[in-house]
């Protein structure tokens, strides 16, 4: 198996680009169009379990469309032959006050519709390192 072959690694990563920048400005129907439509397409979120297209639309519709601006960080796109990829990003929002770090990842396959997220999670944890990581003896603004 060929691993980022690059025409495989550019096109996903545009169809990456594409979805986050859908995912901040809340354009809904594009978002609905990259998730695979089945039943076993699944995201689980970071308050909510959502399995199947059906419920990942209804999520969808009814998420608040503010404070969706985020930044990403460390973004890393895998593809696996010419049909699979993973996806992986560190986020982070300013609401957060920097000290929490949201995490995703996605798989993308290829379909004869295009390429579609077959299953998502996403979580936040405190940033490694923070004062409130657990068993972290770091106090912020102090020097070790």
């Amino acid at each position: 198996m060929e691993i980022d072959l690059p025409d495989v690694l550019a096109e996903v990563s545009a169809q990456f680009a594409r979805y986050e920048a859908a995912l901040v400005s809340n354009d809904v129907a594009v978002l609905d169009e990259l998730f695979r439509k089945d039943p076993r397409t699944l995201r689980y979120g970071i308050g909510e379990n959502l399995y199947g297209h059906d419920a990942i639309t209804a999520f969808r519709a009814a998420r608040s469309p503010i404070g969706l601006m985020r930044k990403t960080d460390k973004t890393a796109i895998t593809t696996y032959g010419r049909d699979a990829a993973v996806a992986s990003t560190l986020f982070y929002r300013d609401a957060w006050g920097g000290n929490r770090v949201g995490r995703q990842m996605q798989t993308w396959v290829r379909f004869a519709e295009g390429w579609r997220i077959v299953a998502a999670h996403v979580s936040i944890i405190d940033e490694p390192g923070s004062s409130k990581e657990p068993g972290s003896s770091k106090v912020l603004g102090q020097k070790p």
